[in-house]
C-alpha cells in the first residue's frame, strides 16, 4: 500500500469532522439577541442563563463569565489575592496565557516539569519549588485529563497556598466522581474557537465562595459591586463582559456537549486499545480516579526507533496527507519562549 506522502490515495478525503458544530439552535438564539435589541450582558439575560447553566453543569455554586479563557486566569487569580512579587507554581508544558496570567498580576510564575506518563504537572516536583514567596498552584488539566488533585490538594492544604485550576481544556471532566474546577478557589475555563464549547473567544470561572465570587464578578465589571450606585466603582477593574451573542451561542453548545463527550470519550477508548498493540506508540496512563475527561486532544507518544528512525515531524506529515488533523504539540516549554528568554515582560 502506498502512502499518501509518497504520491498514493488519500484515506480521508473530506474533514473527518466540520467545525465548528452547530446547528438551528445557534442560529435562533442569535436570532432573538439580535432582534431583542439588547446586545449587552447588562440588559440581556443569555449571559446571565447561561452562567447558572455551566455553574450547575460544573458542579459549582458560582459561574463568572467572562471575554476569554486568558482573561479568566487573570481575574481568578488577582481575585485570589495575587500581587507583585507573588510567585505561582505551573507546569512548563502548556499554553503561554497559563504565565502571561501570572505576569499580568505582577507576580513570579515558576515553572515545574510536566510527568510524561499524564502531560500534566508532576505532583512529586511542586513542594521543591515552594518558597517562601509562593502564594498559589496553577495546575493545568492538559487536553482535558484532570490532574492529580489529590496530592496537589494536599501539599496546597499543607502550604497554605491557593488553587487556581487552569481548567481551559476540561469542561465536564471529574476527579472522582465530581467536575474539576470549584473544589479549588478557582477552576478558569476557556470557549475559544478551537473549544470543544466555543463562542469564538469567551471564559469562565467557577468557585464555590461567594467572596472570591463577588470580587471576581467586580473586577470583571469596571469595579462595580452587587447592588451598588452604577458609577461608583469599589475595586479596580475592568470591562471583561461576555456579550449576550456569546452567552446564546454557549446556550446552545452546552445543550449538546454531554452527548459530543460520551462519542470523544467512545473514539479515545478505542485509540487506545488499537494504538496499544502497535510497538512504538504509547497510550497515557490510565488513572481510576478520573471518572470523566473531554478530550479535547488526543495525546499519545512516538518512539521514533521503533519505526526506523522516522522522525515525528515526518510522521506527522505522513498523518496529516492521509487527512488525518494532528500536530506535535507545543515545540518548547514556556521557559524557552522568547518572552522568558529575553525577559521581555516589563
Amino acid at each position: 500500500m502506498k502512502l499518501a506522502i509518497s504520491g498514493g490515495e488519500k484515506t480521508f478525503n473530506k474533514p473527518l469532522v466540520e467545525w465548528p458544530i452547530w446547528d438551528e439552535k445557534e442560529e435562533q438564539g442569535l436570532l432573538r439577541v439580535l432582534k431583542s435589541g439588547k446586545w449587552g450582558s447588562l440588559h440581556g439575560d443569555k449571559v446571565y442563563e447561561f452562567e447558572n447553566e455551566f455553574a450547575i453543569y460544573q458542579d459549582a455554586e458560582y459561574a463568572i463569565a467572562v471575554s476569554s479563557g486568558t482573561t479568566a486566569l487573570e481575574t481568578a487569580l488577582r481575585a485570589a489575592g495575587i500581587q507583585a512579587g507573588d510567585e505561582v507554581i505551573l507546569p512548563a508544558y502548556t499554553f503561554v496565557a497559563s504565565a502571561t496570567a501570572v505576569l499580568i498580576n505582577g507576580a513570579v510564575p515558576v515553572f515545574v516539569d510536566i510527568d510524561p506518563q499524564t502531560y500534566n504537572m508532576d505532583p512529586t516536583r511542586i513542594e521543591e519549588a515552594i518558597t517562601e514567596k509562593t502564594r498559589a498552584i496553577m495546575p493545568v488539566h492538559f487536553a482535558g485529563r484532570p490532574v492529580d488533585l489529590d496530592q496537589i490538594s494536599q501539599i496546597a492544604s499543607k502550604k497554605g497556598l491557593f488553587i487556581v485550576e487552569d481548567a481551559a481544556q476540561a469542561w465536564g471532566s471529574e476527579w472522582r466522581g465530581r467536575k474539576i474546577g470549584a473544589t479549588s478557589t478557582f477552576g478558569c475555563f476557556s470557549f475559544q474557537s478551537s473549544k470543544n464549547i466555543n463562542s469564538a473567544e469567551g471564559g469562565i470561572i467557577v468557585t464555590d465562595d461567594d467572596e472570591h465570587a463577588n470580587l471576581a464578578r467586580s473586577y470583571v465589571n469596571c469595579g462595580r459591586v452587587e447592588g451598588g450606585i452604577w458609577y461608583e466603582h469599589y475595586h479596580l477593574g475592568s470591562n471583561l463582559r461576555m456579550t449576550e451573542f456569546q452567552g446564546a451561542i454557549l446556550r446552545a453548545q452546552l445543550g449538546r456537549y454531554h452527548e459530543q463527550m460520551q462519542k470523544r470519550e467512545q473514539a479515545a477508548a478505542i485509540l487506545d486499545k488499537r494504538l496499544a498493540e502497535i510497538p512504538g506508540f504509547q497510550i497515557l496512563q490510565s488513572d481510576e480516579r478520573i471518572t470523566s475527561q473531554s478530550r479535547h486532544l488526543y495525546i499519545f507518544r512516538y518512539v521514533s526507533e521503533a519505526f526506523e528512525e522516522i522522525s515525528k515531524a515526518e510522521f506527522i506529515k505522513a498523518l496529516q496527507a492521509e487527512g488525518i488533523p494532528c500536530s506535535g504539540g507545543y515545540s518548547i516549554p514556556l521557559y524557552e519562549q522568547p518572552i522568558f528568554k529575553n525577559k521581555s515582560f516589563g
